[in-house]
């Protein structure tokens, strides 16, 4: 595998995801059907390439060489010749679908689909698509985590799945393989532990803050459940429990109606400045 990929969908996690290549050595071509997510891209990246110049993590020919290293386009067609493109558009399983069906007439013979998917599944997104799709799952912050769900199902062939998993060793990253179910390990373990505290917040049993000072200290957890939903995103906690509660049919799976509240009144936690937490 070549040291030039793809990645689609420049939010959050996706500008991670840019960051984590670059830093790696690799050339990233990136694609967003919003244009402002690919400007709010490049400036997060330069931002924060600059901050580890000032700590001096980095010298200032790196920097000046990973952002030289990142492209940006507006057609999927400029991917027909990599052998590597990962989505991190949102959970939605017939938007991935489409993209992968897209890529699927556009790349050359051997280049694998990579999902950054949290809880669809993975035999799902590979129906009907000629190309090899894996489950690449990176945590939030994607440069800082150092965990990868690397997600197979019984059809993927064994050199691909090599492949990608090799690749994410040249991230500098630890690999867990993991056999395609709703949610995989980590978010079938978390996700009911925050919508759990959420609930306790709801009942009043205790505030935000002290729910999370219990699991910090009593747990030994270094972030506390809600700050962490907060981090993550409340909305996509949100559809990562919709997608477990459909899919494995479990009451534990089932959203609180705080959380449901909160993203309706768009308290989504740090990108919207308002979750749990106040980020003013």
């Amino acid at each position: 595998m070549n040291k030039k990929i793809g990645v689609i969908g420049l939010g959050t996690m996706g500008t991670g995801i840019v960051q984590v290549f670059l830093s790696s050595g690799y050339q990233v071509l990136a694609y967003d059907l919003d244009e402002k997510n690919m400007k709010n891209c490049a400036t997060t990246l330069e931002n924060r390439f600059q901050k580890d110049v000032l700590k001096e993590r980095i010298s200032l020919q790196d920097k000046e060489t990973f952002l030289n290293n990142l492209k940006f386009t507006s057609s999927l067609n400029d991917f027909h010749n990599l052998d590597f493109v990962i989505e991190s558009v949102i959970e939605n399983i017939d938007v991935k679908k489409n993209i992968f069906a897209k890529l699927d007439e556009i790349c050359k013979e051997g280049t694998i689909f990579g999902s950054n998917t949290s809880s669809l599944s993975i035999k799902a997104l590979q129906e009907g698509v000629k190309h090899t799709v894996v489950g690449i799952h990176f945590f939030n912050p994607p440069y800082i985590m150092k965990l990868i769900e690397l997600v197979k199902i019984k059809t993927t062939p064994e050199n691909d799945f090599k492949k990608v998993y090799d690749l994410t060793i040249s991230l500098n990253k630890s690999p867990v393989v993991v056999n395609d179910s709703p949610g995989f390990v980590v978010n079938r373990i978390l996700i009911p532990m925050i919508n759990e505290a959420i609930h306790i917040l709801d009942e009043e049993i205790a505030t935000a803050e002290d729910i999370d000072k219990c699991m910090n200290l009593g747990a030994n957890h270094p972030i506390g459940p809600l700050k962490l939903a907060d981090l993550i995103g409340n909305d996509i906690v949100l559809n990562i429990l919709n997608s477990l509660y459909k899919d494995l049919n479990d009451e534990k799976y089932k959203p609180s109606k705080l959380l449901e509240r909160m993203v309706k009144e768009n308290k989504l936690g740090v990108k919207t400045k308002k979750g749990f937490y106040d980020y003013n």
